[in-house]
């Protein structure tokens, strides 16, 4: 056997020798919750050490569960009439551990559901708790300051003098110390439920599941017979559900059970208390008589529950659901995303559903569908799939099917009806997203279509005819040269000679709609003819090893157009560097200078639209401006 096998089985032997040998002599209703404790805590410790053996927080569980057995057995032996033989010592032992098993109680609660705290700044709270603990243990081991609160038969075992000094000091440090450390663990969890995501914020909801319910049992008790005992009894409640979250058993839809828990409790304090303070408090200010307070109460109580209530269940839905978006918040931030630049949308869209759904991963994807296509993907860190992962839930507009969206959970998890719905009214908005981009694809192809119809017009039509009549217009030159006509021939040269410039200069025209080389020659070349005619000096990396669709390498030339005529016009920089490569189905596009920076994609400008034409083909562009130079860099896939 393993040495943490034996460890366990030890524990486990001590837990129920001890709780059984303490229930042999005599119930103790109020020493029964130590009992219960012990039992519950060790058994889901060292369950969830058998079936996680790494688990940090159930050998805390188990540390618990023992101590608080040691305490339960020491207890019932000094509780029972005689005194029974030894009762000093192991009554002693029952009773002085209780702060620093309070301490211990705490750490677990604080490093729930991991073992570990929420990050290294707890630390100096823990080691302030255990001082604390410490001081009150050593305080309670000295001198009998909680003897007459249990009811000990037996005597405390050490009979030393300043018994009124050290029970002062207990009473008046006893509760501010409890407090703190209630404080405390509180304040741990409410940070720790913050920053949870995924398995670790379901887990801690059915934690604080099991805390609001022991707490409505203990308000209550308290209300309704005076006594903590009910409270205290529900405490297992608290093992046996940290245990399930552990072994993330079933954390579905426990959202619910939480929400209404926190409301039920909270208002029932609520009540409670402001019953108690209408009817004593104010009873005594006016010596008023019981049943017309009572009454007066009663409606004033009913009066503000509804208010009350609807504050306190948005503070609930604050504490359950955290930074989760509720379904109207979803969609509104759809909304804002479809006037947001274009670059973002998708980016907008699967981080919408992610954040609404509680979702490890969510992915769009577009086409038909026994051909989807991945277009984006939450978190934008992630690769996209090969394949769907997860439920798929189409996107369909008009009745055409555009996508979808896969939603991937936890493993253990999965979407509950709820979420389903929800995601599936993101889709239907989706897939007005989708629509929208598809017509601008089509929008950018049809004016590249015609761009390249008009260059191809242009250079086969007007030019050609052009240069058929300065041709034409030489010949006539020549002949009025060899006739003796000078003035004839040199007006007819200088016809000719505007006649070439206007070829030009509708060549020139022609090449800034689409260029002929781009579409005769490719990338590569078309790129090199930018490169050649630039006003600066250009450092030119191309590594394009095949032609690629007609609107990526167009797009990809205005990007290096728009970046060499804006470095010539604005950055004063000495050489800019161009690189271009094809690393499987996508193409890196970057230009880089060396000038004064300051370029940003401006409403209007150069740079929006290229990046509102690069948001169709799915890329994004980056501009990068300082005093060091500008780049600007964009990756758009080649599929």
């Amino acid at each position: 056997m393993s040495r943490a096998g034996t460890l366990g089985g030890a524990a486990g032997a001590v837990t129920v020798a001890s709780v059984a040998g303490g229930l042999a002599l005599g119930p103790h209703v109020g020493n029964l919750h130590n009992g219960l404790i012990a039992i519950t805590f060790t058994t889901v410790g060292l369950y969830v050490v058998r079936r996680r053996p790494g688990n940090r927080e159930a050998r805390l569980f188990v540390a618990v569960g023992v101590v608080h057995a040691v305490m339960f057995a020491g207890r019932q032996y000094g509780l029972h009439p005689g005194p029974l033989p030894g009762a000093s010592w192991i009554g002693w032992l029952g009773v002085w551990p209780l702060p620093l098993a309070l301490v211990l109680v705490g750490v677990a609660v604080m490093s729930f559901p991991s073992g570990r705290l929420p990050s290294p700044g707890w630390r100096p709270v823990v080691v302030a708790l255990a001082v604390a603990g410490l001081a009150l243990s050593a305080v309670s081991a000295l001198w009998p300051v909680e003897y007459a609160r249990i009811g000990l038969v037996a005597a405390h075992p050490l009979d030393l003098p300043g018994f009124a000094a050290a029970d002062a000091f207990y009473r008046a440090a006893r509760p501010v110390a409890y407090l703190l450390f209630q404080l405390t663990w509180a304040a741990c969890v409410v940070v720790r439920i913050r920053r949870a995501r995924g398995d670790e914020a379901r887990q801690l909801r059915w934690f604080v599941a099991a805390v609001a319910l022991s707490a409505v049992v203990m308000v209550a008790g308290l209300a309704i017979g005076g006594s903590p005992v009910p409270g205290t009894l529900a405490m297992p409640l608290v093992a046996v559900a940290a245990g399930a979250a552990i072994l993330k058993y079933r954390l579905y839809d426990i959202d619910p059970v939480i929400n209404k828990s926190l409301v039920f409790g909270a208002m029932a304090a609520v009540v409670t208390l402001g019953y108690a303070v209408l009817v004593v408090a104010v009873g005594r200010l006016v010596d008023g008589h019981g049943t017309v307070l009572s009454l007066v109460a009663t409606g004033i109580v009913a009066v503000a529950f509804e208010p009350l209530r609807r504050r306190v269940q948005r503070l609930a839905d604050r504490i359950v659901y955290g930074r989760r978006a509720t379904p109207y918040e979803a969609l509104a931030r759809l909304s804002a995303h479809l006037t947001a630049p274009a670059g973002g949308l998708l980016d907008g869209l699967t981080a919408t559903v992610a954040d609404a759904a509680g979702a490890r991963e969510v992915v769009l994807w577009t086409g038909p569908a026994d051909e989807l296509r991945p277009v984006s993907i939450w978190p934008a860190t992630a690769s996209l799939p090969a394949g769907p992962r997860g439920p798929v839930v189409p996107v369909v507009h008009d009745g055409r099917h555009l996508g979808a969206v896969t939603v991937l959970k936890a493993p253990g998890e999965s979407l509950s009806g709820a979420e389903l719905r929800l995601v599936g009214d993101l889709a239907a908005q989706a897939g007005l997203v989708l629509e929208l981009r598809a017509t601008a694809q089509r929008l950018v192809a049809a004016g590249d279509a015609a761009r390249r119809r008009l260059e191809r017009d242009l250079h086969d039509g007007a030019q050609q005819r052009l240069v058929t009549v300065a041709l034409e217009l030489g010949a006539v030159v020549r002949l009025a040269t060899d006739g003796g006509a000078g003035e004839i021939a040199r007006r007819a040269d200088g016809v000719r000679r505007q006649l070439l410039e206007a070829t030009a200069e509708l060549r020139e025209m022609a090449r800034g709609l689409h260029p002929a080389v781009l579409t005769q020659d490719g990338l590569e070349a078309a790129v090199g003819f930018l490169a050649d005619r630039s006003a600066l000096p250009v450092r030119l990396s191309v590594a394009v090893s095949r032609r690629l669709p007609p609107e990526v390498e167009s797009t990809a030339y205005f990007v290096v157009c728009e970046g060499l005529t804006n470095a010539a016009k604005h950055s004063g920089a000495a050489i800019v560097t161009v690189d271009l490569r094809l690393t499987g189905p996508e193409l890196t596009v970057e230009i880089s200078d060396d000038g004064c920076g300051g370029a940003a994609t401006r409403p209007g400008s150069g740079l929006e639209g290229l990046a509102d034409r690069l948001a169709t083909l799915d890329a994004r562009l980056t501009v990068d401006s300082g005093p060091a130079g500008t780049a600007l860099r964009t990756v758009i896939p080649c599929a």
